[in-house]
């Protein structure tokens, strides 16, 4: 059987590229040899390649995250080079990435999330009209930005400025979110048409982390992922059932990866990753195996996912 000719996109430019290489990598080493004749893209250095290599590409796997990979630009590029790829198109990417646009196709699909405002650089802020809105703690964030960079908790109403700054740092629009504290959830989903809900996982940030963000996520014996989740059965389904309900409300296809908090019972969805973390031990891959799907069987399925929506699609265009 010929082998499938196999683009690895990984690196790029965004704050988040160090941790694009070493999933890279590993999924590198997972990808079974005998399928595929895999050859390594970064964009911040091989663009010109992959579009001089790209009528001999059979199908890309995107492993980037953050602004230039999770945002559709890369999608775009593969699409108007007729290379199929993993995951959301141009539309999903886009929208997922920016949380306030997520947040609003939340609503309109009644995605439950926390109550919020938003703010652009060019606005005036009342920082005790927030406060008295939405109380305190208060969660600030960038509207675009991965791995909860640019992030803050705040307690005291006196340390609004500086995670304000903080978050237009990286952004030049930003969310101020009520501060939900429970029982951190996040839930996969697979599939194109046919949508499969992964058993859901319980994130606990380790000692020094008030919620799971950059180094609890990347740093070895931070976190504490337990799959299945200690939530009962009727509280899965709803994990599962709204992981679903976001993925669909994004427009999204292949895969994705929603989190969430659980309060007495209340769900509330912070946001839906559209490229999540891909090493053995991430997120996503960790869900996925309990599933009974190993790192390597979950690639070959969303390369295979993907190459069957390029075909679809094509047909469709065709027609």
């Amino acid at each position: 059987m010929e082998k499938i000719r196999l683009a690895l996109l990984s690196g790029g430019v965004s704050s988040e590229r160090q941790v694009s290489l070493n999933s890279g990598k590993q999924v590198f080493d997972a990808l079974d040899k005998d399928k595929y004749d895999i050859t390594l893209y970064d964009p911040k250095t091989d663009l010109k390649q992959l579009v001089i290599d790209s009528q001999k590409i059979d199908a890309a796997l995107i492993i980037l995250h953050g602004p230039f990979g999770e945002d559709g630009t890369v999608q775009g590029l593969l699409d108007l080079l007729d290379i199929p790829y993993q995951g959301a198109g141009v539309l999903g990417s886009a929208m997922a990435m920016n949380k306030l646009v997520a947040k609003r196709l939340y609503e309109g699909a009644f995605v439950p999330t926390p109550s919020y405002l938003s703010f652009s650089m060019t606005d005036t802020i009342d920082l005790l009209k927030v406060v008295d809105t939405l109380g305190l703690p208060l969660v600030i964030k960038p509207a675009c930005a991965g791995s909860s960079v640019g992030m803050t908790i705040v307690k005291e109403a006196k340390d609004l400025e500086d995670a304000i700054k903080l978050s237009f740092g990286h952004d030049d629009t930003l969310i101020i979110e009520e501060y939900i504290k429970g029982i951190e959830l996040t839930c996969g989903v697979l599939g194109n048409e046919e949508l499969e809900a992964l058993p859901v996982i319980e994130i606990i940030p380790g000692e020094g982390h008030e919620f799971f963000d950059y180094k609890a996520k990347y740093t070895a014996g931070e976190t504490r992922e337990i799959c299945p989740a200690r939530i009962d059965e009727t509280i899965t389904k709803k994990v599962q059932q709204l992981a679903v309900k976001a993925h669909q409300a994004l427009f999204l296809k292949g895969y994705s990866r929603t989190d969430m908090i659980l309060y007495n019972e209340t769900l509330s969805v912070l946001e839906t990753n559209t490229i999540p973390g891909m090493t053995a031990t991430s997120l996503y891959p960790q869900s996925a195996e309990v599933a009974g799907y190993s790192f390597t069987k979950l690639l070959d399925r969303l390369i295979s996912l993907s190459i069957a929506e390029h075909k679809k699609q094509k047909l469709r265009r065709s027609a």
